[in-house]
């Protein structure tokens, strides 16, 4: 029987792996998928994630619950070598082994990508994950907290301004569900006023959010400066060094703004692993393939190997693609993988596959409780009806009714009771409270002098012990009283 391993367990890998249990006829072909966490991240509800609308655990599909005759492997894919069909499998403990494979299918996904900025590295966060979107929430509650005992100045002014730099869908999404987030906040902390509340989103071209029409990115610009939100157009992040944004305008001139929350989102990149394979890559690290989703190497198919998703400089046969190739979202990873799912099997069957070709639907996204906007060629939709299409889309194409429920569930709780402000940042340190009260050995006890020869009549080795026991620790008030006996002081 075959084996397919399938490389990364995000939206495409995912899928991909899915389709294939759908297709795959019994005993046509094992199926194994290796990724280093245990779930899907539905990436478009990172930002409802961060602005507390949607539980954090109901944003992610558990691969072991959804893939009932995969072989899930949690671990990372190290190398590829497939000249000789085999993969590097590392788990995080335990020693690599080598995997072999009849055909391989590269899902590994993307990350975020990031430029030699001085202090981005250490003070920003990215929003690509679901412990990204969680820490945010966690922190804007808590940095409220802090800031709510605090007299007015700089610093209460640097815990409730938040900074994010990018202004592509997931940068303005995130930066307008937390403005939503904060001014719904507000409500609970009577000590903070709207205009303590600074919001900043930096961007280094002259528009936001490039999928949608200018008319369109106007009236976003329009609608967040009406929330109090400033956005920074033709601006870049020069330094954040010590959470100190340093702004640089096109006209050379300098913004400073103080901030406790960096959140980077300004671009995302194939994921590194790739160099680790013998696959042909082209200059933007993605693995080139051919429209059916097989590898090629100039023109030339490799045999037995498939790339999708983020990874993959997939040629968009519709001609709307940047430099020819499908842009990295989830609404083409999600096509892709059903697809090549349907061309694997084809090709194992021996019959013909189909080229990949998708017409964009448009774009969708959401600006905070009750404010969205909807493009799809010329046709524009803003507003209240567009953000209940955003939740209508996306809550349909989140995999599993399961999961379908659990998020409907959230949104549906909170327009009863509101969001949930409770804070769990010292989640980050569980074992802060454990260890602040848990009882330790007692330290080492100097010997005494006389006891470092054996006393007179006393063997060798009879010496008392250098530690202090558990049974010498107890005080004499609490030595028991033999039966018969009076306790007495002498």
């Amino acid at each position: 029987m075959p084996k397919i391993l399938v490389v990364g367990g995000g939206y495409a890998g995912f899928y991909t792996a899915w389709k294939l249990e759908k297709h795959l006829r019994k005993g046509e072909a094992d199926v194994v998928m290796v990724d280093p966490l245990p779930y899907m991240t539905y990436q478009p509800f990172l930002p409802e994630v961060a602005a507390g609308s949607i539980e954090p655990r109901h944003a992610v599909v558990s691969h072991r619950r959804h893939l009932k005759s995969t072989r899930v492997v949690t671990a990372k894919v190290t190398a590829v070598d497939h000249a000789n069909k085999t993969a590097t499998i590392t788990p995080e403990l335990g020693e690599p082994w080598e995997e072999s494979y009849d055909q391989i299918v590269m899902t590994a996904g993307a990350v975020s990508r990031t430029f030699p900025i001085p202090g981005v590295a250490d003070e920003a966060i990215g929003l690509k994950t679901i412990e990204e979107a969680a820490a945010i929430r966690d922190k804007i509650l808590t940095n409220f907290a802090k800031a709510a005992n605090l007299p007015a100045g700089p610093e209460r002014q640097r815990l409730l301004t938040v900074v994010v730099v990018g202004g592509g869908f997931a940068g303005i999404e995130v930066f307008a569900e937390l403005r939503s987030f904060v001014s719904d906040l507000l409500s609970s902390y009577p000590q903070i006023a709207f205009e303590d509340t600074h919001f900043h989103l930096v961007e280094a071209m002259g528009r936001i959010m490039p999928e949608v029409s200018l008319e369109t990115s106007h009236w976003v610009l329009k609608n967040l400066a009406e929330r109090g939100a400033t956005v920074h157009l033709e601006t870049q992040l020069a330094s954040a060094v010590g959470g100190v944004c340093q702004l640089k305008a096109k006209d050379e001139s300098i913004e400073v703004i103080e901030s406790d929350l960096i959140i980077w989102t300004a671009g995302v990149m194939a994921n590194p692993m790739v160099k680790g394979t013998d696959f042909p890559l082209e200059p933007r690290g993605r693995i080139t393939v051919q429209p059916d989703l097989r590898i090629v190497d100039e023109g030339t198919v490799i045999a037995d190997a498939w790339a999708c998703g983020d990874v993959a400089a997939v040629p968009d046969l519709t001609g709307g693609g940047v430099g020819g190739m499908c842009v990295p979202n989830a609404q083409h990873a999600v096509r892709q993988a059903k697809q090549l799912a349907k061309n694997l099997v084809a090709t194992i069957r021996g019959e013909a596959t189909v080229d990949y070709k998708h017409e964009n639907l448009g774009a969708v996204a959401g600006l905070g409780l009750g404010i969205g906007v909807f493009q799809s060629g010329k046709f524009a939709m803003k507003g209240f009806l567009a953000w209940g299409a955003h939740r209508g889309y996306h809550g349909l194409a989140m995999p599993s009714w399961e999961r379908k429920i659990r998020v409907v569930g959230d949104w549906v709780g909170n327009f009863f009771l509101g969001r949930d402000i409770a804070s769990l940042d010292d989640r980050e340190t569980p074992r802060a409270a454990f260890e602040a009260w848990a009882s330790r050995p007692k330290p080492a006890v100097e010997a005494a002098p006389e006891a470092e020869s054996p006393a007179a009549g006393q063997p060798a080795g009879a010496a008392g012990p250098a530690y202090a026991t558990p049974a010498e620790d107890v005080s004499k008030e609490a030595e028991p009283v033999a039966a018969g006996e009076s306790a007495k002081t002498e």
